[in-house]
């Protein structure tokens, strides 16, 4: 039986005879902020992620107070590990805010993210100032910010947005496609004025994204021709006017300014200079020279290192390897722990890649899975170029080692990605789930034009 009064409809049904009070409105809008709070709530991160991230920090904690030991200043021997132990601390309270944050969030302002990473790329390698020979940060306040590290994440966030709005079944719209190659040309154009090896990393990342959301072997090809004739254009750009405010003061064609480890050099033959030393390679009788410093002592850390390593602690190259904690720890640890330990902290970061692509296997949207695929390559790949370059398979760059090597800039934005990686974990739907709570929380925080299937769900 239904009654209308002048508020509106009222509702009363009766079962034999005896009338039932049917719910509220307002107690309706009550119980669906409950079940958000309720799903929320009983969520957890993936633990996997967890324990990977808390091993990579104890490695860190342990490896850079070895690597340390050139930085060690007057009697306070732990200056070095609290200023990194201060960016671990800061990272982890970043990581622990991301993943309590449901990721729609953060794709929703990706658009925003990219403009603004971009314009501080721009003006880092403009005006900003000159770390190790090259003009990468820019100082704010005390701290001072490298926006490589920060573009990295930032296009992978801005492409899984893109590549989510843009899917079709078993297909990615070609708009979608352009997009996408454009900004990551956009990117690697300014990257490239500080060194390749940035911009090689996050062409490969953004490859690796496109295979994932299922874009024809055809199409991977048109990407590359767009990727070359957009990066030219631009790289070529970029070069005219940074040779006419930065070359014409150095005077020469190259200027090395310091001591051969990461990019320490100013001028057009930077690259071509630093394959042909790599292919040369260092030899037993060869005089140590500013150039060959840092891939020498970093061979002969490996080489002290042996199967086993030497003992937490027993680092001796530490002292003379400049950057040893930064852009070469990894020969650190493998002086300190041997082939083995190097060997279980490269399996470390596979356990990583591996975890996400199996949690990305089992979701039901698209996006979730681009996002935590993204971070993870994006971690795994430069901690692999990091080893490769210490072990002398890769031409001499400066990369960081994920999470490990000292760089605040690089250690919050890890800290963020594992974080994002987590947040996936936590509220992202399975495929096993079906209709649940956490699925219409899910699609109410992307909207419909976010909401595509993930592929390994449609299959």
């Amino acid at each position: 039986m239904a009654q209308n009064n002048q508020n509106g409809l009222y509702i009363r049904e009766s079962i034999d005879g005896v009338p039932v009070e049917p719910p509220a409105p307002k107690k309706a809008r009550k119980a669906s902020r409950k079940t958000n709070e309720t799903v929320a709530t009983a969520l957890k991160s993936d633990p996997y992620i967890w324990g990977i991230y808390l091993m990579l920090l104890l490695f860190s904690i342990i490896e850079l107070y070895s690597a340390s030991a050139a930085e060690v200043v007057g009697s306070n021997v732990y200056a070095p590990l609290i200023r990194h132990g201060m960016f671990l601390g800061i990272g982890f309270v970043l990581l622990w805010l991301v993943q309590r944050t449901h990721y729609g969030y953060i794709t929703r302002f990706a658009g925003l993210i990219g403009i603004l990473s971009w314009l501080a790329l721009a003006y880092s390698t403009f005006m900003g100032v000159e770390i190790n020979g090259a003009q990468r940060a820019f100082m704010l306040g005390p701290f001072t910010v490298q926006p490589p590290e920060i573009v990295k994440l930032t296009v992978i966030i801005w492409l899984a947005a893109i590549l989510a709005k843009s899917q079709k079944r078993h297909d990615v719209k070609t708009s979608g496609i352009v997009i996408s190659a454009v900004i990551v040309a956009a990117f690697g154009g300014l990257l490239a004025l500080n060194g390749l090896t940035n911009t090689l990393l996050v062409m490969v990342v953004s490859i690796s994204m496109f295979l994932i959301c299922g874009i024809p072997v055809k199409k991977i090809v048109a990407i590359f021709l767009i990727y070359g004739a957009l990066f030219g254009v631009f790289y070529l750009f970029t070069r005219v006017i940074n040779k006419s405010s930065e070359f014409d003061k150095v005077g020469q064609t190259e200027e090395v300014v310091n001591t051969g480890g990461g990019d320490h050099t100013i001028g057009s033959q930077t690259h071509k200079n630093r394959i042909v030393r790599h292919f040369i390679g260092v030899h037993p009788e060869d005089e140590l020279t500013d150039e060959n410093r840092q891939v020498v002592m970093a061979k002969l850390a490996q080489a002290r290192g042996g199967v086993f390593g030497k003992g937490l602690g027993n680092s001796r190259e530490s002292v003379r390897l400049p950057l040893a904690f930064s852009d070469y720890i990894y020969s650190i640890v493998i002086e300190e722990l041997g082939l083995v330990g190097g060997i279980l902290l490269m399996i470390l970061y596979l356990l990583l890649l591996a975890r996400a692509g199996y949690v990305a296997y089992h979701l039901t949207r698209a996006l979730p899975a681009f996002l935590i695929l993204g971070c993870a390559i994006l971690i795994v790949f430069q901690a692999l170029v990091h080893m490769a370059i210490v072990t002398g398979l890769f031409p001499v760059s400066g990369q960081p080692l994920p999470l490990i090597s000292k760089g605040g800039t690089s250690v919050l934005v890890m800290s963020v990605a594992i974080g994002i990686m987590l947040s996936v974990s936590r509220y992202a739907t399975r495929q096993a789930e079906g209709k649940s709570d956490r699925d219409n929380v899910e699609a109410r925080h992307l909207g419909e034009d976010l909401n595509a299937i993930n592929a390994s769900a449609d299959n």
